[in-house]
């Protein structure tokens, strides 16, 4: 049973501090707290409640922010322990993985934790095995693929809607829009910024028209302007990709509120929407 509001928009936050797994990355300013700060502000201009998909890092060089996102009544789920796509994982290490991420967000206060989503929407037609894992160790939804063809990860064929994976474990794409040559994930991170935001509202258009929802992931440094430049660890090999991390953050904010207004949305978290669609 799906849930029968309206226009809802899963917006999320990757909790992550990118300088955590660099070389010398801390010799860069800290922003991470602040920028979660102004997501929460968006959130509570919209009376929504969000989830942050967060590593197992962040606890330890951010000791109350789990507790600052929970007080305001969002979700914490789980975003792997050190950010290694699950493609080169194996079976095993994922799982010692994940129980460390859990452990650390336990720690941190955040419990009942439920939800996962893979760095950088890992998990594809050659690691099935995942989700397997993930319902072992109890968790009811996850949000890791990337339902189309992409330079690093996707899963072209699982098709846009959410859907039961192992009869315990509910599947959420990222949502995805295009043509033949360009099927993106338009809603979240650098396409967000990167795209024109008419083909942007044309995606979330076609999604609320065909009673879906709209999947998407936003990072702490998506809307940040005063952080230094540098190179990014998983895409360091490329420059025009590390360019396109910087562009346009200025304008995040503006076009969520853009999205917001236009489609008269309706953020909830993705434990709510997962129970709702699972009829409980």
């Amino acid at each position: 049973m799906a849930n029968t509001a309206k226009n809802i928009f899963l917006f999320s936050v990757d909790l992550e501090d990118v300088r955590l797994r660099m070389e010398g990355g801390m010799k860069y300013k800290p922003r991470m707290e602040k920028m979660v700060e102004q997501y929460l502000l968006f959130l509570d201009k919209y009376q929504s409640k969000a989830t942050f998909f967060t590593v197992g890092d962040i606890p330890d060089h951010y000791p109350s922010l789990i507790k600052t996102i929970l007080s305001a009544g969002h979700e914490i789920a789980c975003h792997s322990n050190k950010h290694i796509p699950v493609a080169e994982q194996t079976k095993e290490d994922f799982k010692k993985d994940l129980l460390q991420n859990l452990e650390n967000l336990n720690k941190a206060g955040a419990s009942n934790i439920i939800g996962y989503r893979a760095p950088i929407y890992s998990i594809t037609e050659k690691t099935p095995w995942a989700f397997d894992v993930l319902s072992e160790l109890g968790f009811t939804y996850s949000s890791s693929v990337l339902p189309s063809k992409n330079p690093l990860f996707g899963w072209e064929g699982f098709g846009e809607k959410p859907r039961m994976m192992n009869d315990k474990l509910l599947e959420i794409p990222v949502s995805v829009r295009g043509s033949r040559f360009l099927n993106v994930p338009f809603s979240g991170g650098v396409y967000f910024r990167v795209l024109p935001l008419s083909m942007i509202k044309k995606g979330f258009d076609k999604h609320f028209s065909n009673g879906l929802a709209v999947t998407s992931y936003f990072h702490p440094y998506d809307s940040d302007v005063e952080q230094e430049k540098f190179i990014h660890p998983e895409i360091n090999n490329n420059w025009f990709y590390n360019k396109l991390m910087y562009y346009n953050r200025k304008n995040t904010f503006n076009r969520l509120e853009t999205i917001m207004e236009t489609f008269d949305c309706k953020i909830i978290t993705y434990k709510e929407y997962a129970d709702s669609f699972n009829g409980k």
